[in-house]
């Protein structure tokens, strides 16, 4: 959906998506990239472009695996400092649970891969979503989804709105160097 500022930069409509997006325990962020799909689907899905701006800065990924299909294992380890101002790093093990090519990307920490179960206590689902907008660039969507009113709120309480939309800021600035 385009916004006032051409689609860049992090502004207060990108979290709240359009009125089907807006389910129980979600958190959305949509925009317009410049960036072209296919190119923004690369830094999704390529390793070595997904280490680049996955998280933001000034955390940063340090290893991804991935097998991309359904049912495919996930890992990314994230390195930063922590709120003491400390180093920290975070291990994320998932699985992809659905991958469509081009278009959309699910994902979880509920399973490890091959739909072994993950954490004692999954913390959400991601549902990514790629289409090329009108006049050029992609249609950006990107939500989390949650399993209670809680999780959804702790996760934008650890700055979900911030934190993402200034990964996506990254994610345009990568993707639109590969065209």
């Amino acid at each position: 959906m385009p916004t006032p500022d051409g689609g860049r930069g992090p502004r207060p409509g990108d979290t709240d998506g359009p009125e089907p997006l807006r389910l129980p325990h979600v958190l959305t962020l949509q925009r317009t990239l410049a960036a072209p799909r296919a190119a923004v689907w690369r830094c999704w899905t390529e390793p070595a472009l997904i280490v680049e701006w996955y998280c933001p800065a000034p955390w940063r990924v340090t290893a991804w695996q991935a097998e991309l299909c359904s049912g495919g294992a996930t890992f990314a380890r994230m390195e930063g400092p922590g709120p003491d101002g400390r180093p920290m790093a975070q291990d994320l093990p998932g699985c992809y649970l659905l991958v469509e090519p081009g278009q959309r990307l699910v994902f979880t920490d509920a399973f490890v891969g091959d739909w072994v179960p993950g954490s004692a206590r999954p913390f959400m689902v991601g549902d990514v979503r790629f289409a090329d907008a009108p006049g050029g660039g992609t249609l950006y969507t990107a939500m989390a989804r949650h399993w209670s009113a809680e999780d959804r709120e702790a996760h934008e309480k650890m700055g979900f709105h911030e934190g993402w939309s200034r990964a996506a800021d990254q994610l345009e600035a990568l993707a639109l160097t590969l065209v």
